[in-house]
């Protein structure tokens, strides 16, 4: 089995993207003076509401299980063990009770947009070994998006989804001892991103648009591909006060940074073609403070995040706050840690960038879902294992 970015080649994209960038415009959102009489304001999210499990405990049961010799039906087993492991791990951190503290969280700080990533959609149906290579599981055992938006509404706010973006579509047969035992089935994950406006927001949507990467990471299992898309969405707001607003929503690749940031290039050079004022709500999966670089990787952890800087971009955490006290990640795999330690580092961000250069002032921001006080009290379950980012962003308007 092997990990390959699944595409026409890290570098050629690269090199293909930063040539239309290198000319391009950096537009400083903090250099000039905004206008004192604009009252154009928006409040914006980024949540990762995490998937459940860890999606990569199949790959490496069936990677080890082929550096170890074995043939195709070792590595099969290897992989329906592991599957079976994962999906039960879904079930244990319990996205009916998740979704009800980020509902309570996204009604106390009522976002008018918020980038959603790992909106998960989970099916299952019978074993069928030759799912991996055509996914066709039809039984929805959990969708994230239709539970989230139910407790959203229980909590007395509406949102509505405006953009949906369909990534990663994978399944693998799932079974506790062998194929054909009691507990086989097959299991299918679907993952979303996905932008939601809060209906009372003012904001009329007026366009959108939505990316799949042109390099992703590509897994191949037994001599099957499985493809883990990613990509970008966003949606064009306007509304009475003159914003005139393009609301980007990303999850950059976790596994490598050189695909992270091809990832980057591309989503800054398309989405941000606009004149409109450009907001990113990103789980980038890029830490500004860690300069290390994976062995396979040719760019550190850093660089994403460097990119989209270096395009204009201001991290609007660091209008205000250090980065020290904005952390977002990351929890352990349960989500049922005793204490907040887990957030030691921050991955998710937003940026902002005017078409031209006018100051964008940060009225109030803060990180929710990381204090202990977030959890569910009966089960002690975190949000999520990521926290969250909420900023209310002025000077939007003409």
């Amino acid at each position: 089995m092997t990990y390959a970015p699944r595409s026409r080649g890290v570098r050629a994209v690269l090199a293909a993207l930063l040539l239309g960038t290198a000319f391009a415009p950096l537009a400083a959102t903090s250099a000039q003076a905004a206008k004192p009489d604009d009252a154009g304001s928006v409040t914006v999210m980024t949540r990762n509401i995490y998937l459940g499990a860890d999606i990569n405990r199949p790959v490496r049961a069936a990677t080890e299980a082929a550096e170890a010799g074995g043939d195709q039906a070792a590595i099969l087993v290897a992989l329906g063990r592991a599957t079976h492991e994962t999906r039960e791990i879904v079930d244990r951190t319990n996205f009916a009770v998740r979704s009800r503290l980020l509902a309570d969280e996204i009604a106390d700080t009522a976002p008018d947009l918020v980038g959603l990533q790992e909106v998960a959609l989970w099916r299952s149906g019978p074993l069928d070994l030759a799912g991996i290579a055509a996914p066709s599981a039809t039984n929805v055992d959990y969708d994230f998006l239709e539970m989230l938006l139910d407790d959203l509404e229980e909590e007395g706010v509406s949102y509505e989804a405006v953009n949906v973006g369909m990534r990663a579509d994978v399944e693998a047969p799932a079974f506790a001892a062998y194929p054909g035992d009691p507990t086989s089935r097959n299991v299918r994950m679907t993952m979303r991103d996905v932008i939601l406006m809060r209906a009372d927001a003012g904001l009329a949507a007026v366009g959108g648009g939505n990316k799949i990467y042109d390099v992703n990471l590509a897994v191949e299992i037994a001599g099957v591909p499985m493809n883990f898309d990613r990509g970008y969405n966003f949606v064009d707001v306007e509304n009475a006060a003159g914003v005139d607003l393009r609301f980007v929503n990303t999850h950059l690749e976790a596994f490598s940074s050189d695909i992270a940031l091809a990832q980057a290039v591309q989503m800054v050079t398309e989405a941000g073609a606009t004149p409109r004022t450009t907001v990113i709500a990103c789980d980038c999966n890029s830490d500004p403070l860690d300069d290390s670089v994976k062995s396979f990787d040719a760019v550190a952890h850093k660089a994403p995040y460097e990119f989209i800087v270096g395009q204009g971009f201001e991290d609007m955490w660091l209008v205000r706050w250090p980065a020290q006290r904005g952390w977002t990640a990351g929890l352990s795999e349960l989500v049922n840690d005793t204490r907040a330690w887990g957030f030691d580092h921050r991955i998710d961000m937003i940026f902002a960038r005017t078409a031209a250069g006018e100051t964008i002032r940060v009225r109030h921001g803060e990180v929710t879902g990381d204090k202990k006080g977030d959890r569910d009290k009966a089960t002690g379950l975190w949000p999520s294992d990521h926290a969250g980012v909420v900023i209310k962003l002025e000077g939007l308007a003409d």
